[in-house]
């Protein structure tokens, strides 16, 4: 299923077009004497910005009660001075945020590990949140953030987009088993359907038991900006329920080895390929079960590919154990688990393709 196993941004038809200009040369000069400060001036204008109800803990499923702070967070993408870069706004709850800027590009398609990143956080106040540093500032009004210098001049410009994994919605192949398509839980060990015909988080684990396979799953964090760390969307997709692939509401983070696409407590994503909260996204994975001899003893590791959101963030990366929560490695075939954690993160579309 992973046809392509060379690492690269998806096309151009995943995100959406931006309109920007480029600014004159004397524009782009100030503009990278600020980004290498340490700040960055920035006021988000969006009408009303009370913050999202709720304690800590507290999670929203449904896109209209999510609040104000929800149509801000999100992620844009423009230029500035010339130059290609792309936004994330993280809500932190009670109209906070924090903004990530990437030089290049959003993770994933135009932004790598390594390149530049500049961070920055606000708090509402009288309509806005002001983030400061040095005389320029960035408005963000009807989905579009306008960048101006320190006498105004519109220096850049970012507009709001919705990414979509181009894997979202696929069809299983000729030959798949389809482990759950929204009209039942009967495939699974403890299988619940919420929300009418999605899957949740509820420890549940497939009734089938696979050895060398592709698997196709689709999944939603919820919205709990109040809430971070592993209280944030928490919950696992475990393959052969002895190697956590990590869910998690990781946007905007540093992409580690217990976030998002992690292979948990033991190898980071090539690239924190999270949407933000209450997107549907895609892990699609290639397994290659470890191999034992006829004493149980283990000859060679297992080995994964995945494609998170359609970036290849591992290429047949070698699993040298289990990790930790489920099974230990063993020669025999096992079940495709789903952890729950606590956070009502669901699950649909998935089917899993045999060796």
């Amino acid at each position: 299923m992973l046809q392509n196993s060379s690492m690269s941004s998806p096309n151009s038809s995943v995100l959406s077009r931006v309109d920007s200009g480029r600014g004159n040369a004397r524009r782009a000069r100030g503009w990278r004497s600020f980004t290498a400060g340490i700040a960055l001036v920035a006021t988000l204008v969006f009408g009303n910005v009370a913050g999202v109800r709720g304690a800590p803990g507290e999670a929203e499923t449904d896109p209209a009660k999510a609040g104000a702070d929800f149509a801000v967070q999100g992620e844009y993408v423009g230029e500035i001075g010339g130059e290609k870069w792309g936004g994330q706004v993280i809500a932190l709850g009670d109209g906070a945020f924090r903004g990530i800027g990437y030089k290049g590009g959003l993770p994933g398609d135009g932004w790598k590990r390594g390149d530049e990143r500049r961070v920055a956080e606000g708090k509402a106040s009288g309509g806005s949140v002001v983030m400061k540093g040095d005389d320029h500032t960035a408005t963000i009004q009807d989905g579009v953030i306008t960048i101006a210098g320190g006498d105004g001049s519109k220096i850049g410009e970012l507009r709001k987009v919705e990414r979509k994994s181009p894997t979202l919605g696929m069809k299983p192949p000729a030959g798949a088993v389809v482990l759950f398509d929204g009209s039942s839980a009967d495939q699974f060990n403890n299988g619940k359907l919420v929300e009418g015909n999605l899957l949740g988080a509820t420890n549940c684990e497939s009734k089938l038991k696979v050895g060398d396979h592709s698997l196709h799953i689709e999944f939603r964090t919820p919205f709990m900006p109040k809430s971070r760390g592993q209280g944030r969307g928490n919950s696992g997709v475990y393959i052969q329920s002895r190697y956590e692939c990590q869910v998690l509401d990781s946007f905007g983070l540093e992409g580690e080895n217990n976030e998002c696409g992690g292979i948990y407590s033991q190898v980071k994503p090539a690239v924190n390929m999270c949407f933000p909260p209450l997107a549907w996204q895609t892990y699609d994975i290639d397994f290659t079960a470890a191999r034992y001899d006829e004493s149980g003893k283990k000859t060679k590791n297992a080995r994964v590919s995945i494609k998170h959101n359609g970036v290849l963030i591992y290429d047949d990366l070698e699993l040298k154990s289990h990790t930790p929560g489920r099974h230990n490695e063993g020669p025999s075939p096992d079940a495709i688990f789903l952890q729950d954690h606590g956070n009502p993160v669901a699950f649909r579309n998935i089917w899993v393709q045999q060796k």
